[in-house]
């Protein structure tokens, strides 16, 4: 992997754990926390994609909607075990 790949995975991965953490009641993590959301909710999105056989489109736009689409399941998931 080389550094524009990284920056690149760390941008989207922020974008789309903010993204996630507006529309997901309670907020996000901040920084570090919203990246990490973003990168993790980015493989659910990429895997959610595959199985259901969804093509958003290629570029950044559609990696940021993926990576927010798997991310908001995380949060949603992550909230729903620490309440109990």
């Amino acid at each position: 992997m080389d550094t524009h790949s990284l920056i690149a995975w760390l941008i989207i991965g922020a974008i789309a754990g903010w993204l996630a953490g507006t529309f997901v009641r309670g907020g996000g993590f901040g920084l570090v926390g919203d990246i990490v959301v973003g990168i993790i909710g980015a493989f659910i999105g990429g895997w959610l994609a595959g199985v259901l056989h969804v093509h958003v489109g290629s570029g950044w736009i559609s990696s940021i909607i993926t990576a927010a689409i798997g991310a908001a399941l995380l949060l949603i998931i992550l909230r729903a075990v620490r309440r109990t």
